[in-house]
Formats: C-alpha cells, sequence, structure tokens
C-alpha cells in the first residue's frame, strides 16, 4: 500500500512538472523559424542592390524649347473670314502667341557634375533643368551632342558632391545576361524594368535608321517614353549601355542601348572638343550569303558621289575582303577599322570585283563633308 501511494504521488509530479514547463519545451522549436523568417525577408535581390548602387546618379532632364509667333501673310483669309473661328473652333490670337514646348527624358551622372543623355533628348532646346533623386532642381548647360551616336553630356550648374554611376564594360556583356533599364518615365523617378541582354551589335540600319552611326544593345527589358538617355545596368548594378530606342508597330517589345564603350568614347570627344570626328570614306555596306563557302561577305551597296571612296575607284558589288590589316567578315569589321584609322590617313582596301582582287588606298573624311558634297 505504501508502494502504491509512493508510485502515485510520482506520477503527479511528473504531470505536474509538465503541465507548469511545457513553455520551455514548446517554445525553443518554434522560435528559430521566427529567426529564419526575419532572415529571410532582410535578404534583397540582386536588382534591388543593383538600383540601389546607380539609383542615385540618375535624373531626369526637363527640357524647354520657345516657340516663337508664327507669320501668316497680310492678306490671310484667316484674319479676313470673320466665321472661320466659330466653324473651326479656333481660339486664333492665343495660338498665335510666342509659346513654350516642354519634354522630358533621362539621364545619369558619370563625373563630377556631368550627365550622359540621349542627343535627341535636349536636341533644341533653349532651356535644360536636371532633377536629382533627392529632389533638387538645378539648371544644367550642353557641353556637346552628336546626333550620328545619339548622344549628349550636360554639365550640372551648381556645386557637388554628385551621386556618380559607376560604369561598366559593354565588351563583356553576353547575350542571356540580365540587363535592368532605369529611367524616369512620365516623370516617374527610378522606374526599373528587367529582362535580358537579346543580341549584341545590333546596327541600326537593321531598323530602317540611315542617318545615325551606331551599333546597339538589344534587350527586351521595357524602354518606356521618358526613358531616354537613362542607364541599362547588369547585375552588379554598372552601367553597360545607354537606353535610346524602342521598337513599335510590329515587333514592338524590342527595345536597345548604346554600348557604353561607346558612349564613354564619345562623351570624352565631346568633353574635350565639343564635338566627334566619325571617319567615313562614303560608302554603305551589305551582308550577303557567301554560296562558295558557309559564310557571310560584305559588299558595297552604295558609293556617294566625289566621295573618297568613289574618287580611289570602289564600285557598287565590290566585295571587302580585308581592310588595313584586318580581314572582313562583318560590316562591322570594316566600320570599326576606319574609325580606327581616323581621317585624312590611308588606309589600304583589298577588294573582289568579280573574279579579280584588287587594291587600293583610300583617305577617309569626316562624315560632315560627304554631307556636304
Amino acid at each position: 500500500m505504501k508502494r502504491n501511494i509512493q508510485k502515485l504521488f510520482l506520477i503527479a509530479s511528473l504531470i505536474i512538472v509538465g503541465i507548469r514547463y511545457p513553455v520551455k519545451v514548446i517554445s525553443q522549436p518554434l522560435s528559430k523559424p521566427k529567426i529564419n523568417v526575419v532572415n529571410l525577408y532582410s535578404n534583397k535581390s540582386f536588382i534591388t542592390k543593383a538600383v540601389e548602387r546607380t539609383g542615385a546618379a540618375v535624373v531626369t532632364i526637363d527640357t524647354q524649347r520657345y516657340i516663337k509667333k508664327r507669320k501668316f501673310p497680310k492678306n490671310s483669309q484667316v484674319f479676313i473670314d470673320p466665321y472661320f473661328e466659330r466653324f473651326f473652333g479656333l481660339d486664333l490670337p492665343n495660338d498665335n502667341r510666342p509659346r513654350i514646348e516642354q519634354s522630358q527624358g533621362s539621364g545619369f551622372i558619370f563625373a563630377d557634375g556631368l550627365i550622359m543623355t540621349n542627343a535627341h533628348v535636349v536636341n533644341g532646346s533653349d532651356k535644360v533643368i536636371v532633377g536629382l533623386t533627392n529632389g533638387k532642381k538645378l539648371d544644367a548647360k550642353l557641353i556637346g551632342q552628336d546626333f550620328f551616336t545619339d548622344l549628349a553630356v550636360l554639365k550640372i550648374e551648381g556645386k557637388g558632391p554628385w551621386p556618380k554611376a559607376k560604369l561598366g564594360n559593354s565588351a563583356k556583356i553576353k547575350v542571356g545576361d540580365w540587363a535592368i533599364a532605369v529611367g524616369n518615365p512620365f516623370g516617374l523617378e527610378n522606374t526599373v524594368t528587367l529582362g535580358i541582354i537579346s543580341n549584341l551589335n545590333r546596327n541600326v540600319t537593321q531598323l530602317g535608321i540611315y542617318d545615325k552611326k551606331l551599333e546597339l544593345i538589344q534587350t527586351d527589358a521595357a524602354i518606356n517614353p521618358g526613358n531616354s538617355g537613362g542607364p541599362l545596368l547588369n547585375s552588379e548594378g554598372e552601367v553597360i549601355g545607354i537606353n535610346t530606342l524602342i521598337r513599335s508597330g510590329p515587333g514592338a517589345g524590342l527595345s536597345f542601348a548604346i554600348p557604353i564603350n561607346k558612349a564613354k568614347e564619345i562623351a570624352y570627344q565631346l568633353i574635350k572638343n565639343g564635338k566627334v570626328i566619325h571617319p567615313m570614306i562614303g560608302i554603305s555596306l551589305i551582308e550577303a550569303s557567301n554560296s562558295e563557302r558557309d559564310n557571310n561577305v560584305v559588299k558595297v551597296g552604295y558609293v556617294v558621289p566625289n566621295s573618297p571612296a568613289a574618287k580611289s575607284g570602289i564600285m557598287i558589288e565590290d566585295i571587302i575582303i580585308r581592310v588595313g590589316n584586318k580581314d572582313i567578315e562583318t560590316a562591322s569589321d570594316v566600320i570599326e577599322q576606319i574609325s580606327n584609322n581616323g581621317i585624312n590617313k590611308q588606309v589600304n582596301i583589298l577588294l573582289k570585283r568579280r573574279n579579280k582582287f584588287i587594291k587600293l588606298k583610300v583617305t577617309p573624311t569626316d562624315i560632315t563633308n560627304l554631307q556636304n558634297n
């Protein structure tokens, strides 16, 4: 009997201990997941980190252009007919007053107070105002612009220090790499879109653009109106391109950016000289398939009259075999060799005309001289 009483007492004691101290047993395993949840939410995506590195250097560019009073002939029926305004709903006196035309784009600070953007963003502007991410708005002046590469450099009129974007190396990017487009479309600051690099060295002539000298990065990251001039970033937050072009209509959803290596080269020429020299010989190029070999050939599609190419004897349908010491495989090879050669200095060109090889010497000139012919 005494033993039975002791057993009951022991069991009761164990039950009491279990009731009084369950918190320590249960709460310990539950407390760890709470810590893990906190850590999970504190981890930032590579997109967030990339934008945090560069986002402060992205600016809004507001431009103003003064439209002067339009001139009408003194005998214009617009002013003679008293019913014109009533029928057409026009307020002619106000419509004919001088006005300010405003537009907006994006850009980014790449050096002390210096901004890269597109030339078409600031073209024809009488006043440029730069909006920083901290809310400040400052005047800026145009250092230089180059229409053939659609690049412009601005200088902020004020004292820094300024946030600066880190420039990457566009020669290292590959198709399939992440691409992050940052800009201020419709004035909405630091809008971010994500995609991949879809293609490289996309010649603008393939897009039906013949008045520019550009080889672009193609991406499926959406570039909206107002994003022009903003940076295209890699996964590390480095600028690898400048957003410049959107394909609309059939095939929409394609966006294009100027490679940052080319943009840096143009920007430093604009800062140093206020203009850019573009060596040209005066030909357009066509890449065609070679039936003899499984590759492409580069043909001359057009020769500008009185150009260096025309004077040297280059003709339409000539196949370009070599420029300088470079064997030619693509149209880009020709452009690169002519650009590297510079102006007023002869370059050797090997052509194939029908079944005959021809060696010529051509002296490139600046593209502005071709336009004046």
